[in-house]
Order: C-alpha cells, then structure tokens, then sequence
C-alpha cells in the first residue's frame, strides 16, 4: 500500500526541464520536474533573478516532459509521461496561475500504474510541427496520438495507435522535423530476441544497437517501421535537427566518443569525435559521452549545446548544403565549463537555465556566441585514426556569466538534528550532494533575511516609521525614529541623513506618524496631532485639559486616538484634505491597550471597521460607517490581555479569465481577498480571526505560539499583498504565497519595531531597530521552509557523527572512481616527465617550462569536476569540522582505493579515560559485478578535546565491516554477515566472540 504525503520542503533534484510560451505569446516560461513536483519558474531579464510562479504536486512520478505547440498556434502545451499508466496534456493559465488539464483531451488509461517496463510513460517524443505525439515504454509498447483542433480551436487527441515491438528495449526517442510531411519519429532500440535463445552468451556479446524510423501514416491511419540501421557504437542520446524550411533535418545520435548526423535518403553519416582536455590525468580506457543538450533556433540560423560527463559544453553547427539538400560537416567548438547538468535549455532572451539531479542549479546570461574568440574549432572533415580525438584546454567562463543559483539539497546522504549553536531551536545538519560539488549544510527553520545596512543610533529607540511624501510616490521619503524623549528624522536618498525641516515635532516621542491624504504628513504625539500640509503650513489639535494620548493608529484618510480613561476620538480626511473631528466621542468600558484600522480599499473613501483592545481581554469591532459611526459591532473575549492588533486584507485567491456556463462568455476576474483580523497577546500567542466585510464578526480563529514576549504586530508590504510581521522572543511574517497561507520565523535576531521600507536600492524592505541600532532588511526567498548555510567538502560525504560533548562533526568522505591527492600529483608529475621527455633537445627547456606550468595550474574541481580513475578504484578522508564556524580541524586521507563505510566513537572499559574513533573501511571494492578485498577497521585515539585525532592501529578483517556501534565498554561491529565484538589492543583490535 503506497499513502499519498506531503513533504515538510519539496523536492531539490530537477530531473526534467522545458521550455516555452506557456502563459502567452511572448511570455517565455521554464517548466521543471522534482521527481513528484511540477514546477513553473520565470527568469526576471532586468534583474536576472529566477521565480517561482506555480508549485504544483502531481502525486505521482513525473518520467517525461516535452512542449507541444499545434501549427500555428501561439502558446504551448504541456505533455506528461507519468507513473499513472495515461496520457496527460496541461496548460498553463498565467492569469489564474494554475496547471490545468486541457480541455476535451481525453485522458485515455492504456496501461496499470506505476513504472513499468513494458507501460509506456518513459520516453516522450512529439512532432516538431505538434500533429503528433509518441509515448513509449523502456519495452516493447509504443502508442501514437494524433492531436488537432476542433471547430473552436481547442486541442483534440485521437485514439492510441500502436507501434509495439516485442523483445526490444528503448533508449531514447525524439521526433524527426520532417516539414509537413507524415510525422516521423526516431528511436534507439535494441533486440534481445537472439540473446534470450543462445545459451553461449556470444549474442549478448555481439549484441548492437539500432537507430529505428517509426512513420506515422495520417492517410491510412496508422503506424509504419519504416526503417532501422545498426549503429557502430552504442549511443544514449538523440537530438533532432530542424528540418523543412529551416534545415537539413535529421538525427544527431550521441554515442560514445563521437557525435553523428544521421538521415533518410542519400546523405551519408558525418562523424566527429568528442574532444577530450589535454593533458588530462583520467582512465585512459575512459569513453565520453554527452549527458545534456539544448537547441537554440531562429528563422536563420541554429546551434546546439551539448554538455560531457565533465561538465564541458560545446556548441556544434551543422554545414548544410542546400543545392545538394545535404549535410557536409559537423562542427564543433568549446565554448564554457559549468556542473554537469540533468537537463538545460537555451532561452530567446538569452539565458542558459543549468538544472541538475545532484547539486544547486543555476542561470547563465549568454554574452556570446563563441563565434568571435580565438577557441580552435573542430570539424568531422578533418581525418583522424580509429579512436583518435582532439583536444582543447578547459578555462574559466567566458561566454557565460552566472547570474542566479537555486539551492538544491539533492541528494541527502545523512542528517543529524541538533542544537548545536545553542540557539533554543535545534538545527538540522544535512550532508548532501556529490563528488567535489558536496556539502555539509546547517538548515534553520525560517525565512532567509539579507542585511542591507546596519547603523548605530545616539541612543536605544522605541518605534520606527516610514513616509512618503505623496501618496503615489513609488518610495519613502523619510524614516521617522521615536526615543523615550525626542525624535529623529532621516531623509532617505543616496544616503540616510539627519533633516530639520520635514515639519516634525523634534522635541518629543512619537506615538505614530504617516502620510495621510495625497500628500499631507501626520504626527502624533502624547499632547496631540501635528497635520503638515504640503506647503508646509501645521495644523495642531491638541489633547483636551490634563488628558494625553495613549494609542493611536492612522490609515490613508482616517485617525483615531484613545485618551487616558478609555476615550475614543475620531478624525477623517475631507475632500479639502481637512483632518476633521466626528462630533461624537466614545467611552469605553476600560482602558484602551491597543488599536488597529484597516487600509481604504480601492475606490472607497474609507475603513469600515476600528478595532479596539481593552484591559478587561476583549477585542471590540467599532464600525465607523457615517450611519452608525463609533456603534460596537461584535466582541470576542481573549486568554489573556491584547498587545497589539493589526487588520490586513490577504489574497485568497489570484484574477483571472471565468467561463459563464450559461452564456459561454469569458468573464475577466480581479483577485478576491479576505480581510483579518491580526491579535498579538502579552503572553505570547497570536491569534488571527477572519473579519467579516459587512457585519464586523469574527470567526475561524487560529492560535499560534511564537515566543515568550509579548506579541508586537506591524503591517508591511510583501511581493505587492499586505502581510504582517509579528514579534516577540522571535520575529515571524504572516504573508501569502502562491494562494497558500505562511506563518514562518525568520532566521534573524530578536527585533522591537519595524515598519514597511521602499527605496531605489531596496524596493521591497523592512526597517527595524534592535537595541541600539537601526537596520533595513530584505526578504528574498519567499515561500521557503529553511535557510541554508553551507560548507564545501571535496568528496561525496557518506556518514557523519556529533561528538557528544565538544560539538565537534566527525565525517568519512569517499567517491569511486576517483584518486586520492598523492596519486593525483604522481599523475601528473607523470604526464609532465612524458612531455618532457617526448621533446627534442633543442625545446627541452622550452617544454619543461610548458611542463612546469601544467603542474602548477589546478582547475577547480567543483566547476570543472575531479578527474575520472578506473572501476574499483576510490578515494576517501575523514574530517574534523567545527559545525559553528566551517573551519576543518583535521583531515585524514586514507590511501587509495580504501573507501570508508562507517564510524563510531566510543569508550572502552580496558582505557575509560580515553575517546576512540573506529572507522570501517572497504578495500579494492567493485560495485558491479561486486567484490572486494576484505575492509579494516581504523582505529584513532581523541586529542585536544575532540579538535586532532591520532592514528593508532588498523585491524584487517575478512569482509566490509559496514557498521559500528558501542556496547557494554565494547566495540559492536558488524562484519559482512557477522556480528562481532572487539576490544582494544596494543597493536589491533581483539575479537572476544562472533555471531554468524
């Protein structure tokens, strides 16, 4: 039985990637695959940053994905090959920001879910001109829809037609671009028939792959063989040349070491070697094989990229004779180095997005072609011996420029949770990632906050406001600082400086100021209210008799103040922009503790509705409607006294275009919202409560606890939606995203006040005072569960443990097929003597110059990737981390092809005063098929309280001990299929007894 859930964080690893206009005609849109998430991303051209437009969960597993666009369109479609044993079609509304089943698409059922080898969902191969779409199983069934257009232009998808093929296995299919003749599609297959009925194994060995040309037949209605070629070597990509009008059309078959151009008729194969990096210390027996590729086209030309298992990326153009209607050569050229990527695509405005299954993703801005630099070129006519190659140097970026990262923990190989900086809240201590790209990662539940200045004030404020100076203007013109006896006014420009002459009262605090009106300024203070018209000119309304103001709070048009003893008043805004008084005054039943008015929706003069905090637990909705203004609408009592209160409007729901069943007509929707209301309590809690928009009550109230302090709200502008940032012990934001609810911390220290932020550097900030110090801060990365800091390491991290009472991170790191650092150097000490040698006598010193520098030079192998060693061969290392800073305390490098496998510390009751580390290593171990060597156990005694280690012994057994633990002053080791138990030795650990 397989339970439907739902994951704390989605999915990081991206296995499938498309491109397209999906929203509209010119609206370009990148659509991901997270294994069981589709997701819609959109890069921003002006800032190069990546959004996130839709998180979608498919509740299943995503195998294919492909754009289809019928001819003449001007919008994509989505096709899905998926583990639910049907076809699906989705389209992409931008107005609704949903994925939608296209309409009249019938989802036929051809197979039973899940993945299967013989239910197709697999591969995934359309018609470059969008007639037909090919859905195909890693065996045997192949189905063919037909698509097209009924008489309103909507998508319409035929019955299956089938293309099966017993005892043959598939590897790849795409659509041939044939113009607009019969859709034909593409496929690299293998037969096993003879295989399954020789006995000797020979036709296994003899076994070759074939390229097959399936042909859809429209007339007749069905699905031809139309032909199949053996193929020389074995390939795992296709990629499709554009045909017709625009190109020669074709195949491109990826194979080991070569790249051919394949097609019907009489063009002959064109072949070019894969180039490989001079001077390269990898496996001579290694082959290279192309992992990713991307198509750019326009109405005159074309290019591919496609991307090695090294994570070089060369750009191939194609020598098309047009009189002849054939293909003359292949070219290609280096022209960047990035991570190896699982899927990558070519955007018209000039991004390169760079997704991968193991590691973060990025977005490249493409500055040039590669057309005019002095990279060599490489072209199939140039003759070269059987399994000859060409070489180039690898180099930094010079065609690309990266421009955004997406934080990807794919894939996890151990966890620990714990609270090791002492924080109150544990951390999560994730390794994760792969080979020189991996790392150890300290993930904090909360929202990611990005310091944009931090300075110190004259003393430690108490509130912080920000004004414009009109309404309509896009930023704040003044950051307002209230202490316990003046207050600070700082105009916002280039940079933040002290005013005299903004028209606010210096001398006293503040309780609450705002731009009020079109362009009108509002102070309030203890002895009254301070309304500065534009021209300068100040209206004083002063508090009456002995009485002061207590609370305040102002919206765009409206003011409300309550007097000592629990007195209401009420001022609007006029036509004029007078700040008038109602003429009626309201007594409340108790102190007031705290307010909160709403903003003036859109073509309304003002709020409906002031809500009141009193000292007796209750909040009360006032309605300041001019009918019954000032009127008490509804109560709800409180577990304990208010704090603050605060009323936003959230979107529930995004605008789009609706469908009136009745009449047909399309309807434009503006997006709904529903109005909150937002309750901070001393002890800590938040409560919020839906505010009804006609009568005033509340109801559907949450609870949440958030911290020990009393509970300050303050309104702000998130992503253009009023959201709400709520502190105490712990600052969290109340926002929505994606139509989804979020109440999230944020990872920052405990904050007092803030307020709302806008400036030409800063569009969408906050200002908040800590202490004694003023900050603006940022919010970018909306919608994430944690935030991440991150520690390189140089292998793939297998295991890791938590010293119990320093803190210290003790981990193995190991990869296969890799060297270790010392025979890294030997190699190429080795290659260098080569060069050297191979000179003659008068360019001996020229050469060991060149030989010099070749050892000197080292790429980074985390862009550039490690060099590749044989089968069977590893290299591994423990480390010593400081989980606080990152810094690593000490490295130990086992030699090479020891892989460790397991660690433990541990106390032995023969040496209670000493802290031993075990660590179990495999030797000479082969994956597939598997054998191996044996293991050890090595043995390092604790130094320095945790910080060194020192090697002490390593004791050889007889298989891989895969797992160690303490027991009863012992080591518990399990060794192959063996339980055994060891004691410290002199000279190696002594086994005491075995379980087999």
């Amino acid at each position: 039985m397989k339970l439907y859930n739902l994951t704390l964080q989605r999915p990081g690893g991206i296995t499938h990637v498309i491109h397209g206009n999906f929203s509209g005609p010119k609206q370009q849109e990148i659509v991901v695959s997270r294994g069981c998430v589709l997701e819609v991303l959109k890069p921003d051209p002006s800032t190069g940053k990546i959004h996130t437009l839709l998180t979608c969960n498919a509740f299943g597993i995503v195998r294919a994905l492909h754009p289809i666009r019928l001819t003449g369109s001007n919008r994509d479609y989505i096709v899905i090959g998926s583990d639910a044993g049907r076809i699906l079609i989705l389209e992409y509304n931008g107005q609704k920001n949903t994925l939608e089943k296209a309409r009249n698409v019938h989802q036929e059922t051809f197979g039973k879910s899940g993945c299967r080898r013989i239910v197709p969902g697999q591969y995934l191969a359309i018609d470059p001109k969008g007639r037909a779409v090919l859905i195909g199983a890693i065996e045997k069934q192949k189905l063919v829809y037909i698509l097209n257009r009924d008489a309103q232009a909507r998508l319409t998808i035929s019955s299956p037609l089938e293309a099966h093929k017993a005892n043959t296995i598939t590897f790849h299919t795409v659509g041939v671009d044939v113009g607009f003749e019969n859709p034909v599609f593409a496929c690299l297959e293998v037969d096993y028939e003879e295989c399954d009925n020789d006995a000797t194994g020979q036709a296994a060995k003899d076994i070759k792959q074939s390229l097959t040309f399936y042909e859809l037949d429209l007339g007749l209605n069905h699905v031809v063989r139309k032909y199949s070629e053996p193929l020389e070597k074995f390939a795992n990509l296709l990629i499709t040349v554009p045909g017709g009008s625009e190109g020669p059309s074709g195949v491109l078959v990826c194979s080991e070491n070569y790249i051919t151009f394949k097609n019907f008729g009489d063009q002959p194969d064109i072949r070019c070697p894969i180039p490989k990096r001079r001077n390269e210390i990898d496996d001579r027996e290694r082959t290279m094989v192309i992992v990713a590729t991307a198509t750019h086209k326009t109405k005159n030309m074309f290019f591919f990229l496609v991307q090695t298992e090294q994570g070089d990326i060369f750009k191939i153009t194609l020598t098309h004779d047009k009189d002849m209607g054939m293909v003359t050569e292949i070219r290609l050229k280096y022209f960047d180095t990035v991570p190896v990527a699982s899927a990558m695509c070519v955007l018209r405005n000039g991004f390169l997005f760079i997704a991968s299954e193991f590691g973060n993703h990025y977005l490249y801005q493409i500055t040039q072609l590669g057309d005019a630099d002095d990279e060599p070129e490489f072209s199939s006519s140039e003759r070269l011996e059987e399994e000859d190659t060409f070489f180039f140097l690898p180099r930094k970026l010079k065609n690309l420029i990266l421009v955004d990262e997406m934080d990807s923990l794919s894939p996890i190989t151990a966890c620990h949770i714990a609270d090791l900086a002492n924080e109150d809240t544990p951390q999560l201590y994730v390794t994760c990632g792969r080979g020189p790209r991996s790392t150890l990662r300290t993930l904090r539940h909360g929202l990611e906050v990005t310091e944009m200045a931090v300075s110190e004030l004259p003393g430690n404020p108490n509130a912080v406001w920000t004004v414009k100076r009109r309404s309509d203007d896009p930023f704040d013109a003044y950051i307002v600082v209230s202490f316990i006896n003046a207050t600070l006014v700082l105009s916002i420009g280039e940079t933040v400086e002290e005013v005299t002459d903004s028209g606010f009262l210096g001398t006293t605090p503040t309780l609450s100021c705002s731009q009020l009106g079109d362009d009108s300024l509002l102070q309030i203070y203890r002895e009254g209210i301070r309304h500065i018209r534009a021209d300068k000119r100040v209206n004083e309304w002063r508090a009456p008799g002995k009485r002061t103001i207590t609370r305040a709070t102002v919206n765009q048009r409206q003011v409300v103040i309550g007097l000592t003893g629990g007195e209401l008043v009420y001022f609007e805004m006029d036509a004029t922009g007078q700040l008038n008084e109602y003429t009626e005054r309201k007594e409340m039943p108790g102190d007031i503790v705290c307010m909160a008015l709403g903003s003036v929706p859109e073509g309304e003069q003002r709020s409906r509705f002031l809500a009141v905090g009193l000292s007796d637990s209750t909040v009360r909705i006032i309605s300041l409607d001019p009918k019954d203004c000032l009127e008490r609408l509804s109560m709800q009592a409180l577990p304990a006294p208010a704090e603050s209160l605060c009323i936003v409007e959230m979107k529930t729901t995004e605008g789009g275009v609706f469908v009136d069943t009745t009449s047909g007509r399309e309807q434009q929707v503006g997006p709904t919202g529903t109005a909150f209301l937002n309750i901070g309590l001393q002890n800590g809690v938040l409560l919020r409560s839906v505010l009804d928009s006609v009568s005033g009550d509340m109801s559907d109230t949450r609870t949440r606890y958030i911290g020990s302090k009393p509970v300050k709200l303050f309104r702000i502008l998130m992503q253009g939606n009023e959201a709400v940032l709520a502190m105490s012990s712990r600052t969290w934001l109340s926002y929505t995203y994606q139509g989804r609810f979020h109440l999230t911390p944020l990872s920052y220290e405990s904050l007092e006040h803030a307020s709302g932020f806008a400036s030409e550097q800063c569009p969408e900030g906050i200002v908040a005072i800590a202490g004694n110090t003023l900050r603006i801060l940022t919010l970018e990365k909306l919608g994430a569960i944690f935030n991440q800091e991150i520690r390189k390491l140089k292998l793939t991290p297998r295991r890791f443990i938590i010293h119990p009472e320093m803190n210290w991170l003790y981990l193995i790191e190991s990869d296969h097929g890799s060297y270790t650092e010392l025979r890294k150097q030997q190699n190429r000490e080795q290659i260098a003597k080569d060069i050297v040698d191979a000179a003659d006598d008068e360019d001996k010193e020229a050469t060991r110059e060149v030989a010099n520098a070749m050892l000197a030079e080292k790429l980074p192998e985390e862009t550039f990737g490690a060099p590749k060693a044989a089968n069977g061969m590893w290299a591994a290392q423990l480390r010593v981390m400081d989980p606080i800073t990152g810094d690593t305390k000490f490295i130990y490098e086992f030699e090479q092809n020891e892989s460790a496998v397991c660690l433990s510390l541990m106390r032995f009751d023969t040496r209670p005063a000493d802290t031993f580390l075990l660590v179990g290593v495999a030797r000479d171990l082969v994956l597939s098929p598997r054998s191996h060597l044996g293991g050890m156990i090595y043995c390092f005694l604790v130094l320095e309280n945790g910080e060194r280690l020192h090697f002490i012994h390593r004791t050889v057994v007889d298989e891989i001990p895969t797992a160690i633990c303490p027991f009863m002053g012992r080591a518990l080791v399990g060794v192959g299929s063996s339980l055994r138990i060891y004691e410290i030795g002199k000279k190696k650990l002594l086994k005491k007894c075995e379980n087999k």
